[in-house]
Parts: structure tokens; sequence; C-alpha cells
């Protein structure tokens, strides 16, 4: 048996060859089986990415978009009520106005109604006082002279 010493890693010899067709069949094999299925993986994950981006960002815009068309969507209506509060207030300041004169015009009837009753009141209330008073008059003085008046 013989030894041999080498102390070189690699000898150029017959098995160079072999180990280099080995190597390159290893590196086809795992190229086929591995790595390309990975990349294919890989490039798919990095478009599904690319598209989930570029949807965040025409979500965003379209966000930004409807979030612009609410606010002035509720600037319409805000000024929409604010007219139609207007409107409510005028309407119900004229109403009020109209109900008071109405009451005005009421108060005043029944103001003359009831002057016009005090009036024939008092007037029937002299006559009666007119006729009182002359009867008392008449019994005074026959009461005074003692005698009684000719009618």
């Amino acid at each position: 048996m013989e030894i041999v010493s080498n102390i070189a890693l690699i000898t150029i010899n017959a098995t160079l060859f072999h180990q280099l067709i080995a190597f390159l069949i290893f590196l086809f094999i795992i190229n086929r089986i591995m790595f390309r299925p990975l990349r294919g993986v890989m490039d798919e994950r990095k478009s599904f990415i690319e598209k989930i981006k570029l949807e965040t960002v025409d979500t965003a815009k379209e966000l930004e978009c409807l979030s612009d068309e609410l606010k002035s969507r509720e600037s319409a209506v805000r000024e929409e009520s604010i007219g139609v509060r207007r409107e409510l207030e005028e309407s119900g300041s004229q109403e009020a106005a109209d109900i008071f004169e109405s009451t005005r015009k009421e108060i005043d009837l029944i103001r003359k109604k009831t002057e016009i009753e005090i009036d024939a009141k008092i007037s029937e209330a002299k006559k009666h006082l007119q006729k009182e008073s002359e009867t008392l008059a008449d019994n005074i003085i026959e009461k005074l002279l003692e005698r009684r008046l000719a009618p």
C-alpha cells in the first residue's frame, strides 16, 4: 500500500473532469427543482406587492375624492339648512306679527263694546239715580215741612 501525501485540496487529474460534470448536473437539477420555482414565487410575490401598493395609492386617492365630495355636500346641506331656518324664522315672525295684529284688533273691538256697555249702564244708573234723588229730595222736603207735596 502506498501512502500518498498530498497537501493540495484540488489536484488536477481525471476525477476533476468527473467532479466538474457532476457539479454542473447538480447545478442544472437544483436550478430546475429549486431556484426557478423559487424565483417564480418571488416574482409573483413582488408583482402582488406592487399591485397592492398601486391599489393602496388608488384607494387613497379615491378616499380623498370621496372626502372632498362629502365635505362639499356637507357645506351645501349646512347652507340649505341655514336658508330653511331663516325662512322659518321669517315666516314665524310674520305669523307672530299677524297674530299680534289680530289680537290687537280684537282687544280694540272688545274695548269699544265694553265702553258702549259701560256708557249704557252709566246712563241707566244716572236715570235711576235721578229718580231716586228726586224721590229722596221730595221725602226730605216733606219731612222738613211736615206736610205732603202736591204731585
